[in-house]
């Protein structure tokens, strides 16, 4: 039984030593091989590969060999040629191209390559600006810039230039650098003033909009009393207008009517003389508080009613 638990136990050990000895590699990796930290070989095709030294004499490592996308996270502004402080915003892709040279130059991980890289983007990106107007940040001068940065940056991290042809038969420069990276494109995504900036420019501009607001108020003002002014002398105009015809119907209508009267009373004076008497007495007789001091037996006011008739006693 011993015998048996020491072979058991010495194939386990075998088998554990065997996997130990291999590793996989995928096709968006490095596969780096570290013998006591230092670097014995780089992978770069996928698939099942074999090291020489279990763990922990030799170790691997993997790094991305995919595109990779560095954003700007600071929002440090950069001052231009006409003393404007603004802040841009960019991204840079790039790739490790030589596995070697970048871990003895800048790390062993992606992060280590995106924060130096990021520094000298930075600076690259200050530098250019200064030499630039705001105008011409915004203008197609920004190719310009975006390629005076690309090489800038290819000569802060020791590399060359090389051209390669894309797949739709289009030339794309890349730079591999001594830092073992290929930088693939540098782009601007936003230019904006700084925050100070910025809020003197709002300012500046409510202040306009409320000077233009109160100007267009007056005028509105201005123009409503003139509507209005406008208007009361219309309606003046028209009640005096339709006054006037109103007096010249009532004229006309009032001649028609004492024509007419005196045509009748022309016929019959006795009646006449009697109507006139009745409308006297409608218009004098029965109104509360009238008092008439007269004689009714020698008043000529009162004749109407002495006779009998139309004069008859």
């Amino acid at each position: 039984m011993n015998r048996i638990g020491f072979w058991l136990v010495s194939l386990l050990v075998a088998l554990a030593v065997a996997s130990s000895l291999f590793f996989v590699v995928n096709e968006r990796q490095y596969g780096v091989v570290y013998q006591l930290s230092e670097i014995r070989r780089v992978v770069k095709e996928p698939g099942l590969h074999l090291k020489w030294l279990p763990s922990p004499f030799q170790t691997v490592d993997y790094l991305d060999n995919r595109l990779l996308t560095l954003e700007s996270n600071s929002t440090e502004p950069s001052l231009t040629a006409e003393k404007q402080w603004v802040v841009i915003d960019w991204y840079v892709r790039w790739r490790i191209a030589d596995p070697e040279a970048y871990i003895r130059n800048v790390g062993r991980s992606e992060q280590d390559g995106a924060a130096q890289l990021s520094r000298v983007v930075r600076s690259a990106f200050q530098e250019e600006v200064n030499r630039r107007t705001v105008r011409q940040l915004l203008s197609e001068q920004r190719q310009e810039l975006m390629d005076a940065v690309l090489k800038q940056v290819s000569q802060s991290v020791g590399g060359a230039t090389r051209t390669q042809e894309s797949a739709d038969g289009q030339s794309v420069s890349t730079v591999v650098g001594s830092w073992g990276i290929e930088i693939a494109d540098v782009r601007i995504t936003r230019v904006d003033y700084s925050k100070d900036i910025t809020e003197s420019v709002f300012n500046r501009m409510k202040a306009e909009r409320a000077r233009e607001a109160e100007r267009l108020r007056s005028e509105g003002l201005a123009e409503g009393e003139r509507i209005r002014a406008n208007a009361e002398r219309q309606a003046t105009k028209t009640r005096a207008d339709a006054y006037k015809e109103a007096q010249e119907t009532r004229a006309v209508g009032d001649s028609a009517a004492t024509r007419t009267f005196a045509d009748a009373f022309g016929k019959d004076p006795e009646f006449a003389q009697f109507y006139r008497s009745l409308q006297a007495y409608r218009n004098s007789l029965g109104q509360p508080g009238d008092v008439m001091v007269l004689n009714p037996a020698e008043s000529e006011f009162f004749k109407a009613m002495r006779t009998d008739g139309a004069g008859a006693k």
